[in-house]
């Protein structure tokens, strides 16, 4: 089984690069199932329904979330009706949507968790015990479990990593839109990176215009977030998963618009 993770979609410069990049990335390495973090997918904070369905229609088989999932409060509903996006499982019982999804083609199954942290981000329920409760579940119905561990300390992903390694197929860190250069296949056979990057225009900070974030730092006002323009760059890895459950292989990339 061959799995493409994007990192996160930021605003609609990343959107609208999706509709180019899959069919390319497609052609190209042949994926069983893409996946795709979202929660920054509308304007940079939060997603829509028109938006959520925008992603889907590009390709993309689930979306996955994180601190800013429920930023548009008026699509709060919208998690009910969609299976197949998720907001972090370990938020409250309770939480409109679901946590995880799973996902039947070809013969192949494949599980896809989202799940947040907990350093400096809003305190909500342990990431450790609850993926504790519900991996022993989907494992009952698949062994192939890609995890989204959407997060902003490092050392925080690496534990996660560890603590997982041997029990899902991968961990794939987001949140902090810089890809990193450190993925590999844990001893266990679990495929990790601590994060896969953005989707989103490339001369930015994090997505964001520069020059408003630089006046952010440099004056400490609260100035308005305001996506960047530009051309845009694909952040993505590719996870190849063996008969049982175990990765293979791991390879990030970066597209650019042409």
């Amino acid at each position: 089984m061959r799995v493409i993770f994007i990192g996160d979609i930021f605003a609609k410069p990343g959107r609208v690069v999706l509709k180019k990049f899959i069919p390319q990335i497609f052609e190209i390495f042949k994926p069983d199932f893409i996946i795709a973090n979202g929660e920054n997918a509308a304007h940079g904070a939060g997603i829509t329904n028109e938006i959520a369905e925008e992603i889907f229609s590009a390709g993309v088989d689930v979306i996955t979330g994180g601190n800013h999932t429920f930023d548009k409060r008026s699509f709060w509903d919208i998690f009910d009706s969609k299976p197949y996006l998720l907001r972090p499982i370990n938020y409250p019982e309770g939480t409109f949507g679901k946590g995880y999804a799973i996902l039947e083609r070809g013969g192949l199954r494949l599980a896809v968790i989202s799940l947040q942290g907990r350093v400096e981000l809003p305190t909500i329920d342990s990431p450790f015990a609850v993926i504790d409760r519900a991996i022993p579940q989907i494992r009952e119905e698949t062994k192939n479990i890609i995890v989204d561990f959407h997060a902003e300390a490092t050392s925080e992903k690496k534990a996660m990593g560890f603590y997982l390694d041997g029990r899902v197929s991968a961990v794939i860190g987001t949140h902090t839109h810089v890809q990193t250069a450190d993925e590999t296949i844990l001893k266990g056979g679990t495929a990790y990176i601590t994060d896969v990057g953005m989707c989103g225009v490339e001369d930015s900070v994090i997505g964001l215009d520069k020059d408003i974030a630089l006046k952010r730092f440099i004056t400490l006002l609260p100035w308005s977030f305001q996506p960047a323009e530009g051309k845009v760059v694909v952040d993505y890895v590719i996870i190849d998963i063996g008969v049982l459950g175990e990765s293979i292989a791991i390879e990030r990339g970066r597209w650019r618009e042409p």
